[in-house]
């Protein structure tokens, strides 16, 4: 049978496709060697041929390709750290001990070897304090108006070196005293008068007029040697200390004081008492009497409203004019107790009229109890029923005082307290109008109180205590016959890794 012709389209199309060349040759990927390969010893081992073939020519071909098949492998290699050549430095000429000067043999100053043994500079050490002071006295030749607060900070604390200032002034107002102190320059054979301040010679040998030392503060009869103690501030010690000169007297040095920081009542008769002669060119620091007396009328000020604040804010003396309230700050003074201390009995008067500033009071009632010991018979005994406490802001004292009625509590601090207190004999001199007018206000302390309620609450706290007694007593045996003994075994659990998982728990939540 004849086929039939195909398609002129069908032709077209296969003639086009014939005309189609064919895809370009791709060429196959280089191959990356690797870097823990001898390619060199591969490739000899490769082409390693034999032409024995006895079993005998076998099995040393055989060892002959286990022995080159290692070298095959890199090897890496192993550095090892670099040694460092020490370089021999050379020393200075001037440096060597041919080149130093001679110093005194201090081989038997027991000073120097204490100071060696603690790490401190010796005598002949670097000369850092010395440098110290001149910058201290730089600072002091400025008026206090024109100096940096870094400065005010530097003499501050070469001031907090010196006993004589540190031993009676506290550091807080030595803080304030530091900011207006002065240098003075005295030229030899001068008379300086220490009646209006207090002076330390910074530089130079003054030699004092008188034997008699007074406190800076308070006056003392005491007639003690004028020579100022020796000072152990951070760099300099007794060698700095000035030796009797003969036929003079005891000389003042560097670092010694003279003068009171009391304003002088009577100049005429403490001009000599606080004097002193140079012996050569001084520069002396003053700290003038005024500012000290300024400093004491502010910290007055200050505590005085301190204490009418308090007072007014007490139950009994809201209402109190305030005159009458300053006319019992000025009898007022403070006083801290520690915790626990008993600062009146039952049955006692108290010496002084109290307002609590801070921290509380327990109040305690005194009762005639019974106990039952071992010999199980029963015995009275005084006990004392916790009934309340005086906090912050409230007073006590005032009729036992003036009415000298004994105390029907006692008293006892609970943590630290700080009060203001009034002694009895400074309360008896009140004027009487302010006496009444306090009789009408106050209340005796706890007075409320009837032996009935005292009673009823000691009941209460024995009935809870027995029962907290009982309740112990029938859990642990319930425990014990059920042979769980807390403690001890699978029982024994830590308490403070409880609390930490339940408070950890809490969080995520």
């Amino acid at each position: 049978m004849p086929m039939s012709p195909l398609p002129a389209a069908i032709l077209s199309h296969m003639i086009a496709v014939s005309n189609v060349p064919p895809p370009p040759l791709r060429s196959i990927p280089n191959l990356q060697k690797s870097r823990h390969i001898d390619y060199g010893q591969l490739n000899a081992l490769c082409h390693m041929r034999e032409k024995q073939h006895s079993r005998t020519n076998i099995l040393s071909a055989h060892n002959v390709f286990m022995k080159q098949y290692p070298k095959i492998f890199l090897q890496k290699k192993v550095r090892l750290p670099k040694l460092f050549k020490e370089e021999e430095t050379r020393i200075p000429a001037e440096d060597t001990a041919e080149s130093k000067p001679l110093q005194p043999d201090d081989s038997h100053n027991i000073a120097i070897h204490v100071k060696k043994a603690r790490g401190g500079r010796t005598l002949y050490g670097p000369k850092q304090y010395e440098e110290k002071v001149a910058h201290f006295m730089a600072i002091l030749k400025k008026l206090p108006i024109h100096r940096t607060p870094s400065e005010h900070n530097i003499v501050w604390k070469m001031l907090k070196t010196i006993p004589d200032l540190t031993s009676q002034l506290l550091d807080e107002h030595l803080k304030v005293l530091s900011k207006n102190v002065i240098s003075e320059t005295w030229i030899k054979g001068s008379t300086v008068i220490g009646n209006d301040g207090f002076y330390i010679i910074l530089k130079g040998l003054a030699r004092p007029q008188t034997q008699i030392y007074k406190n800076l503060i308070e006056e003392h009869d005491s007639t003690t040697s004028f020579i100022p103690q020796s000072f152990h501030s951070f760099d300099f010690s007794e060698e700095f200390r000035n030796p009797l000169l003969a036929g003079v007297g005891p000389m003042l040095g560097q670092w010694s004081t003279f003068g009171t920081l009391e304003v002088a009542a009577n100049i005429e008769s403490e001009t000599k008492e606080y004097s002193v002669v140079t012996e050569e060119d001084c520069e002396i620091l003053k700290i003038p009497a005024n500012n000290f007396a300024k400093l004491k009328a502010e910290k007055t000020k200050l505590e005085n409203q301190q204490k009418v604040k308090l007072i007014h804010k007490c139950p009994y003396y809201v209402e109190w004019p305030t005159l009458s309230i300053y006319e019992l700050v000025t009898f007022t003074k403070w006083k801290k107790f520690p915790p626990g201390h008993v600062i009146v009995e039952s049955g006692n008067i108290i010496s002084f009229v109290a307002y609590i500033n801070s921290g509380y009071c327990k109040i305690y009632r005194n009762i005639i109890g019974f106990s039952k010991p071992q010999s199980r018979k029963v015995k009275k005994i005084q006990k004392l029923v916790y009934m309340g406490r005086l906090n912050e802001k409230e007073s006590f004292g005032e009729i036992s005082v003036l009415l000298q009625v004994p105390f029907t509590c006692t008293i006892v601090t609970g943590k630290d307290v700080e009060m203001a207190i009034i002694e009895d004999k400074d309360l008896h001199a009140l004027d009487p109008v302010t006496k009444q007018l306090m009789l009408q206000t106050a209340k005796p302390t706890f007075g409320h109180l009837s032996d009935e309620d005292v009673k009823k609450e000691y009941l209460q706290k024995e009935q809870k205590r027995e029962w907290k007694s009982f309740k112990d007593t029938t859990v642990k045996n319930s425990l014990y016959h059920n042979g769980i003994i807390p403690g001890f075994g699978k029982w024994d659990h830590s308490y403070s890794s409880i609390r930490r998982h339940l408070k950890d728990t809490l969080v995520s939540y």
